[in-house]
């Protein structure tokens, strides 16, 4: 079957002008044709729906980037057209800002649920509610930006376990020297680590939770992390 009559997903090839399939046989696109970069998700959208595209993505680690799109240049100079004067129409710019709207009170209203999720993970006794406030402000601080990569954005687990899961991830990297050890790239060996500093995050909190001081108050990496936060909040 002619490759340029469907719509693929396909690695970079070594050149420019080259992709690779996902059985390894690489492709020239047709003269025709032309790479259009990531960025434009509009574009991206209605080119994909004209078909046929080819996604050129790169996966590096777990992660997978997209490299842009070839598609024929005859629909990349139409689509591109119909919405630049889309763009150029006032109720465009209208219906633009309200959306944006709402994105912001949406993520709004989930910055709050998140936190109050966290402070509700932590359960700290009443003695330590200061302390949790400021945890649960920390952590909501980096996990929930738009964007920003972390267990906060899934929506495949209840917030529930989002909350935990982001709190005990801040305090691996924030109370422990997590980010400065040299693991061997053994297989699960980074899992086997993970798990025991999340142990030990563990048992810090539980301390809180009892109303027992964790450690001396000044000592505490909890407390200390902490503090290095105050002047951001």
């Amino acid at each position: 079957m002619d490759p340029t009559t469907q719509s693929l997903s396909v690695a970079p090839g070594p050149t420019d002008d080259q992709v690779r399939t996902a059985n390894g046989e690489l492709l020239r696109p047709p003269a025709d044709w032309q790479l259009v970069p990531p960025g434009d998700a509009a574009l991206t959208r209605r080119l994909k729906a004209a078909g046929p595209t080819w996604a050129v993505q790169e996966k590096r680690g777990r992660k997978v980037f997209s490299r842009g799109l070839w598609a024929p240049t005859s629909s990349v100079e139409r689509i591109r057209a119909e919405l630049a004067a889309e763009r150029a129409d006032p109720a465009y710019a209208r219906k633009r800002a309200a959306d944006a709207q709402r994105r912001d009170r949406r993520q709004g209203e989930y910055v709050e649920d998140f936190q109050q999720a966290v402070l509700q993970f932590l359960h700290f006794h009443s003695s330590h509610e200061p302390l949790a406030k400021q945890l649960a402000q920390a952590v909501t601080i980096h996990a929930t930006p738009v964007g920003s990569g972390t267990v906060a954005r899934t929506q495949r687990i209840p917030i529930e376990r989002r909350a935990e899961a982001a709190v005990i991830a801040w305090m691996r990297h924030q109370t422990t020297a997590y980010d400065g050890m040299t693991i061997p790239r053994v297989k699960g060996k980074r899992r086997e680590v993970r798990r025991m500093l999340a142990e030990r995050s563990k048992r810090l909190l539980e301390a809180y939770r009892t109303g027992r001081p964790s450690e001396e108050n000044g000592a505490c990496p909890l407390r200390l992390a902490l503090s290095k936060h105050e002047p951001e909040q």
